[in-house]
């Protein structure tokens, strides 16, 4: 499982103009499985994502289609971590150390 978090790199003026298209790229990801979780960081400077893949690069991948990044107005930092524990509702996306 990944946390992506977003810090805005632009003014949020230079955010906002994009932000339709990064929503309907959001929700592209939603809709493949990739994305579990996002909303805004308070105070808004950014954002988190939490997300599942089979790997890192593939994460990478996905990042790299973010209109945001195109535009410039973002960068990412991707944390990843084994989520051993989890809600009921996330329970298909439970890991086992190895």
């Amino acid at each position: 499982m990944f946390v992506l978090e977003l810090t805005y790199t632009a003014p949020l003026e230079a955010v906002d103009a994009v932000l339709p298209d990064h929503v309907v790229w959001l929700d592209q990801q939603y809709d493949k499985g990739f994305f579990l979780a996002s909303g805004r960081k308070n105070p808004r400077d950014g954002g988190i994502v939490l997300a599942v893949a089979e790997d890192r690069d593939r994460i990478e991948e996905i990042i790299a289609g973010d209109p945001f990044v195109a535009a410039g107005v973002c960068a990412y930092r991707v944390t990843e971590f084994i989520a051993t524990k989890t809600a009921p509702e996330l329970a298909s996306h439970r890991q086992t150390l190895d």
